[in-house]
């Protein structure tokens, strides 16, 4: 029995980053405001010559949206996928 559960709990701990990643996308989604407030700053940080991928910009989504850097940065590309292609 102990083996079954050991083995449920790795499978499900494989699987959370990708539910994460489909929570982020469909926070991007129900929430357009944001996304554009955010388009705003990333135009911003590029009009300063830094990209949206820079550690400073992924730094500021982290803190505004209280993501881990790594969260933060996928978030960040859906925004700009979905609301902002122009941002470099």
């Amino acid at each position: 029995m102990k083996p079954l559960l050991f083995l449920l709990f790795l499978f499900s701990n494989t699987l959370f980053p990708v539910f994460s990643q489909s929570n982020l996308l469909e926070n991007v989604k129900k929430n357009p405001k944001e996304a554009r407030n955010l388009c705003n700053k990333l135009r911003e940080f590029n009009s300063k010559g830094i990209s949206a991928s820079s550690d400073k910009a992924i730094e500021y989504v982290s803190n505004k949206t209280k993501l881990t850097p790594v969260n933060a940065e996928i978030f960040s590309i859906y925004v700009i996928g979905l609301h902002c292609p122009d941002i470099i």
